[in-house]
């Protein structure tokens, strides 16, 4: 919403008078993408919030991020932020910033906030089989549970954000908060999410498991983000953040020029169909196939997954 820098004080003085506080604790750039942290660093906003913090205005500076792996890692290196947020949960690993880019913030000493820890609520109503896996496991858990404990088991992982709208669901996310700790869970229960994550990828158009063994692709193609991008639509109940997953599938490049060598992040349609990812590939997928799929769901919006 900013246009010039002036405005970063009045923004941040509104929001303290609505909040009814003389400092905040956190204050983060909201929904950091490739194309507005070049605004940011236009408009000398970092600056501003370094100004905010010398006046005891704010504490902590951060970001949330909603983009590719390699924009991550670029804003990363660019200042040594306090504070970064990022979509995550069992299903997500290999999507926006992913489990890479997870442990890359941590290995910075940046704290990282988790938002979408039960992906949108997909995660609290399995399908049958998914649920059957919890009801049969040792140690009972809601489906919520073993969500937000998968989470909460990570070193890397400093705060998890979940939507409450009830007093019951607030309760239930504090006795959970309670059982939980760093690297707490067993290896039995470890391959209870493992499970649950394998049933709910028989849901989804390509059983892609972010391993990135298919990687580096010779034409630049993040291959893994492509499947993610389509595996998120076709799972996706809200059709607002299949939208959003759409946006994070036109920022992948469609010119192997514009490619970052170091971290590939080619969309679908730089796909030559050489088959030398194929090859790689323990899952046995048919990487250039199903590539093709990519490109006719996300880029030409032919509705190949209804």
């Amino acid at each position: 919403m900013i246009t010039n820098a002036d405005q970063f004080d009045s923004y941040l003085k509104t929001q303290m008078k609505r909040l009814q506080t003389d400092y905040l604790d956190a204050y983060l750039f909201h929904a950091v993408n490739q194309g507005n942290f070049e605004k940011i660093k236009k408009l000398g906003l970092i600056k501003k919030m370094e100004n905010a913090k010398k006046e005891g205005l704010i504490r902590s500076i951060g970001f949330s991020f909603h983009d590719t792996l390699p924009v991550y890692k670029e804003i990363i290196d660019y200042y040594p932020w306090d504070i970064t947020q990022i979509q995550y949960n069992y299903m997500d690993t290999g999507v926006q910033a992913t489990t890479e880019g997870l442990s890359y913030a941590h290995s910075k000493g940046i704290a990282v906030v988790v938002m979408e820890p039960l992906k949108g609520g997909t995660l609290v109503n399995p399908p049958p089989e998914a649920l059957k896996i919890i009801n049969s496991a040792d140690k009972k858990r809601t489906p919520t549970d073993w969500a937000l404990q998968f989470l909460w088991n990570k070193p890397e992982i400093s705060v998890v954000l979940s939507g409450m709208n009830t007093k019951k669901m607030i309760q239930e996310n504090c006795e959970s908060a309670n059982n939980s700790g760093i690297n707490s869970l067993t290896a039995q229960e470890l391959k209870v999410i493992e499970s649950l994550t394998e049933e709910f990828r028989k849901k989804i158009a390509v059983p892609c498991t972010a391993c990135s063994y298919c990687m580096p692709c010779p034409q630049g193609v993040n291959i893994p983000q492509n499947f993610a991008c389509l595996n998120n639509v076709a799972l996706e109940r809200s059709r607002f953040r299949r939208i959003m997953t759409r946006r994070t599938y036109r920022k992948l490049k469609t010119k192997k020029t514009k490619v970052n060598s170091e971290n590939p992040n080619g969309n679908a349609t730089l796909c030559i169909k050489c088959g030398v990812c194929a090859t790689k590939c323990p899952q046995k997928i048919q990487i250039p196939q199903e590539l093709e799929k990519v490109k006719q769901e996300m880029g030409k919006r032919k509705a190949i997954l209804w």
